[in-house]
């Protein structure tokens, strides 16, 4: 594959583009998909299934590892809670209602630290400057181009996570308010993931995975210290201060990575500049449309964030928490029901009996 040079030029003679702003890519992305949408001539399921043989390419190995390494990630996670996260948990004497949900949020903090951390080398320790100038994702794009290794291996990894982390989000994580738009979003990740790799547009995946995951690690780290700063009935500053530091951190970087830059590079790259280097790009309202249903879903997340802010500032909220979790009243309904239920012998699952099927 053809990189660009240091002059800021690709090898195919185009020039960086200066990014956007938001007016000109919402002006911008609607004439382009709207023009789009008038020269389709031919738009439909039979078109689409056209393509869909055309394009797509991937083999049965690729599911097949797939699939190994989504049960791989599942089988890992419940060793790493019986025998590390859970013991260590009940040895700092966390919290009782803290000690199941621990060995989520150090689960989840070790997998996005890692995969982050790999995107990141891709994007600044590589020959990629995808993030860079974003358009370049789709320079000397062509059907069935070969993925290069480093690429492929990243989408292995997340692909395969986000396979395991449907059927976590169900059955292993504690059930939240959110919960069931954790699962949208998780099949949308990963069918933006799978048909993203069948058809080549790995470029503009890997830059889509270096904006959402670092909130990822933020987030748990912070959910890690709120856990932390209370064990053994005594309150721990260094971990309130750390909780308190994360929450701002979080708060700045979700905005600044998914509601800015996330717009401003991949929807401008996928919707206007795609079709300026590849016309007649293939499945262009699919992806898009899966693009902008993400992007809402971060604009319906950071609704949250400023709640919790607000919440913060009125004095409504004394500590920091995460605001995903239950309202006070349905956790008391919860304790109530977990109660009655470890009474009767029985397990409610959902959020409700927190030991779910690890």
């Amino acid at each position: 594959m053809d990189m660009n040079n240091d002059d800021g030029s690709s090898s195919d003679g185009m020039e960086m583009e200066i990014m956007p702003g938001y007016t000109e890519l919402i002006t911008r992305a609607y004439s382009v998909m709207f023009s789009a949408f008038k020269d389709c001539k031919d738009c439909g399921l039979e078109r689409s299934r056209r393509t869909l043989l055309d394009h797509a390419d991937i083999t049965w190995i690729e599911i097949f590892m797939f699939v190994m390494c989504a049960v791989m990630w599942t089988q890992m996670r419940r060793g790493l809670t019986a025998y590390f996260f859970q013991p260590f948990a009940q040895w700092c004497c966390l919290q009782p209602n803290d000690i199941p949900k621990m060995p989520e949020s150090a689960w989840k903090l070790v997998f996005y630290t890692m995969s982050w951390s790999y995107s990141t080398y891709l994007l600044f320790f590589s020959n990629y400057s995808f993030f860079q100038n974003p358009p370049s994702v789709f320079y000397d794009w062509k059907s069935g181009m070969p993925v290069p290794t480093d690429i492929a291996i990243a989408y292995l990894i997340q692909g395969s996570f986000y396979g395991h982390s449907i059927y976590a989000t169900v059955y292993m994580d504690a059930w939240r308010k959110d919960s069931l738009v954790m699962v949208v979003h998780h099949f949308i990740t990963l069918a933006l993931i799978t048909f993203s790799y069948a058809f080549r547009y790995h470029n503009i995946g890997i830059l889509v995975l270096f904006l959402h995951d670092i909130n990822d690690i933020q987030l748990e780290f912070t959910k890690l210290n709120v856990y932390f700063k209370t064990r053994g009935g005594k309150d721990y500053f260094f971990n309130d201060v750390l909780s308190n530091m994360g929450a701002v951190s979080f708060s700045i970087t979700w905005f600044w990575f998914r509601l800015y830059w996330f717009p401003l590079k991949v929807l401008w790259a996928s919707c206007v500049t795609s079709i300026k280097s590849v016309p007649h790009i293939p499945f262009y309202f699919f992806f898009n449309t899966l693009l902008f249903i993400l992007l809402i879903m971060n604009i319906y997340w950071f609704l949250f964030i400023v709640l919790f802010v607000v919440k913060v500032m009125t004095g409504q909220m004394k500590e920091v928490n995460d605001v995903r979790e239950y309202e006070e009243d349905q956790q008391k309904e919860r304790k109530n029901a977990d109660d009655q239920n470890s009474a009767e012998g029985k397990h409610v699952q959902n959020g409700i009996d927190k030991k779910k099927h690890l």
